[in-house]
């Protein structure tokens, strides 16, 4: 009878401790939800009833580790996972805050293999929260340091942590574009993330195709820049930025005609698309830039002719396309300022090579200088029209000053002279100031 009482009261002793030390873990999970429901509380009182609750909790928590009745308990790693996390996000010190983290990181872990019927769910969604807003942290103040390698790591665990957020995928490949300038092994974990972007319905996947178009060239692969922007191009018809990096590119690489025909064949299935005539007409006015360019640095004169005619034929087509995007909307701004502008580019041709001739040549002069003249007034209708739209364009000040400094009009020569010396002067301002174009 002795025997049997002892071996009760030993298996009462037994029973208080495991008691006790469940109360420790249910301590642990009332403290932490009662600075769950006060975290961001503004009143002084409520924010210190929270701290001292996470305090609190953790002390419980720690406890409840230590012992081996509940040590392996998934609701105990849940619970260290989310009371670790929320000190550490809390922490603003790195020496300190590191710590934290690193323990609510390995708990969570556990957490997540032990639960296997998902009854600690809510917390590990909230401890893994928290663990990404603490690396979500840590990655800006690194790239706002320009310290991409270490922001890629960051947003990497952040982006690992919420793989659904689309903020985590950019922040994770637009920091590993950064660092790809120091180490290029970082490009393709940027253009992997960039894909998986375009997957999703981030706001920004517009301007994703024109980052990774900037990637491809950066590691010189002109084939992928281009079929990237294509693909961009067709998803996003009227991004500008984005079209005008396909003309530079297909330009660059003489594959000119093929922008052509792709912006001819949208303008067939959109024929009042004022942007697409209007990109039509940028794609010859350069591929006309492109021809002058070798023009002056052509040594003989029958490159020089051949090269100026391709010029010519170029600025004729855009000239009409502009005149397209201008039916539909006489006031778009970069039609008339470019329209101006290929009308006004043969006349300084001109303008130019008349100056050039010796004088002994009066009467070539002036034949020149009329047919520049002439040239001169069919463009500035659209150079003064540009200025209208838009006074604060440095482009669209510029090409108008031009007019005035190439126009030969000795009835008006005081006239122009002043009106060339003004627009100067609003071009400085704008330059001082930080106009745009």
């Amino acid at each position: 009878m002795k025997i049997k009482l002892l071996m009760t009261c030993l298996l009462g002793l037994a029973s208080a401790a495991t008691f006790a030390q469940k109360g420790e873990l249910n301590n642990a999970q009332s403290e932490y939800d009662t600075y769950a429901s006060l975290r961001g509380q503004k009143v002084a009182a409520l924010a210190t009833k929270a701290a001292a609750s996470i305090q609190n909790a953790k002390t419980s928590i720690d406890k409840a580790s230590t012992n081996e009745k509940t040590a392996n308990n998934p609701l105990t790693y849940a619970l260290k996972g989310a009371i670790y996390s929320s000190l550490a996000v809390d922490d603003s010190v790195a020496t300190t805050s590191a710590p934290l983290f690193a323990t609510a990181d390995e708990a969570v872990k556990k957490a997540k293999e032990l639960d296997t019927k998902g009854d600690n769910k809510k917390l590990i969604d909230a401890a893994n929260i928290n663990l990404a807003q603490y690396k979500l942290t840590a990655g800006v103040k690194d790239y706002q340091n320009k310290k991409y390698e270490d922001a890629y790591k960051e947003f990497d665990y952040y982006r690992t942590a919420l793989p659904e957020d689309t903020n985590a995928i950019y922040y994770t490949a637009l920091s590993a574009a950064n660092a790809g300038e120091k180490d290029p092994k970082y490009y393709p974990l940027a253009i992997t993330n960039y894909n998986k972007l375009l997957t999703t319905k981030y706001s920004g996947n517009a301007r994703v195709y024109l980052d990774m178009t900037s990637i491809y060239l950066l590691a010189k692969d002109t084939a992928n820049a281009l079929k990237v922007a294509g693909e961009g191009v067709a998803k996003y018809p009227t991004y500008s930025e984005l079209r005008k990096r396909e003309i530079e590119m297909a330009l660059q690489s003489g594959k000119q005609s093929e922008v052509v025909g792709k912006i001819q064949s949208a303008i067939t299935n959109d024929p009042k698309n004022k942007d697409l005539e209007y990109y039509l007409g940028l794609t010859y006015s350069q591929v006309g830039d492109a021809a002058n360019a070798r023009a002056d640095k052509a040594k003989d004169d029958a490159t020089k002719n051949k090269e100026h005619t391709t010029a010519l034929d170029n600025y004729a087509k855009a000239t009409d396309a502009y005149k397209k995007a201008l039916e539909i909307d006489p006031d778009y701004f970069e039609a008339n300022m470019n329209l101006g502008y290929v009308l006004m580019r043969p006349a300084l041709d001109i303008f130019n090579a008349a100056n050039k001739l010796p004088s002994t040549k009066q009467k070539e002069y002036d034949a020149a200088i009329a047919k520049s003249n002439a040239q001169l007034d069919l463009a500035k209708p659209y150079l003064q029209k540009a200025v209208d739209l838009k006074a604060t364009s440095v482009d669209a000040l510029t090409n108008l000053r031009n007019y005035y400094r190439a126009k030969i009009d000795p009835a008006h020569a005081a006239e122009n002279k002043a009106k060339a010396a003004e627009l100067k002067q609003k071009i400085d301002a704008l330059g001082t100031s930080g106009g745009g174009k």
